[in-house]
């Protein structure tokens, strides 16, 4: 049995992951923290992690930037690996997660999706070959009317692959409107769009002369998020200090957790 505490467990994310925790007889939802205390949960509710005192094996993260910071400590104090998945962290708060890695686990990944993974692995395979040979990058992400960054973590995850995959040579644009000047070759163009109930869509278009190649994952539901983030907070159970990133570690993993088991895999990816 693996205990879990959910970090942000009052948001949307936080409520899937506490009904597939409720479904599942291998793991259990020990507590739960959240500013906002007006859900009733089957688990104790805390307003901080500070004010946290029940052990547990793994930490799931999703809330927001602010509260950051005062997990990664808890999680160093306790001894306790995470599960980070939440994005719009800052570059002061990237540098934290790698210092905390040194004293703990963590698995830090923008998208918990397979999908999205071996996505991001195919997308430095094209960049490899379609950006030499002059096609533009551009990444467009569509998003429900409620989400607060932008651009999102996976269209982020994305760019840098792609980047590392072009030994970062490329640079960021996320808004044009302001420049009158051709685009620049060495540039990956990101895009947001929010409206409507949108789960999260993400769109990696590779534009060259009289023909385009487009990449696309859709998501239907949080559940296909919410099922690998519990996942991977089995997985962390007992394990030692280090950081577990996209592509190769959660491929790797959810591989192995989709042949022990289903997973839901309500979305798609259009190549």
């Amino acid at each position: 049995m693996t205990k879990l505490i959910m970090h942000g467990c009052n948001g949307k994310m936080g409520q899937v992951i506490s009904k597939i925790v409720k479904e599942d007889p291998n793991v259990e939802m020990a507590a739960g923290i959240d500013a906002y205390t007006g859900i009733a949960n089957d688990y104790p509710v805390f307003e901080s992690i500070e004010k946290c005192d029940i052990k547990a094996d793994a930490i799931v993260d999703f809330s927001n930037a602010a509260a950051v910071d005062g997990l990664l400590d808890y999680c160093v104090e306790k001894q306790v690996p995470v599960v980070l998945c939440t994005t719009g962290l800052s570059e002061e708060q990237l540098k934290k997660v790698e210092e905390t890695s040194k004293k703990v686990a963590v698995l830090k990944s923008a998208n918990m999706s397979l999908g999205v993974n071996m996505l991001l692995k195919l997308l430095q395979d094209a960049a490899k070959v379609l950006a030499p040979a002059g096609f533009d990058i551009e990444i467009v992400e569509k998003h429900h009317n409620q989400k607060v960054d932008a651009p999102s973590g996976t269209a982020l995850a994305m760019a840098d692959s792609i980047n590392e995959a072009l030994d970062n040579e490329y640079r960021y644009t996320y808004d044009r409107s302001q420049v009158r000047e051709k685009r620049e070759k060495k540039e990956i163009g990101i895009s947001a769009v929010r409206g409507g109930t949108i789960v999260g869509e993400h769109e990696v278009i590779f534009a060259g002369e009289d023909e385009v190649i487009e990449f696309k994952h859709t998501a239907y539901s949080k559940a296909v998020f919410a099922k690998g983030a519990v996942e991977a907070g089995k997985f962390l159970k007992g394990k030692g200090a280090g950081l577990l990133r996209y592509r190769s570690d959660v491929i790797q993993f959810l591989k192995i957790v989709k042949k022990r088991k289903k997973l839901p895999m309500k979305s798609e990816v259009y190549i």
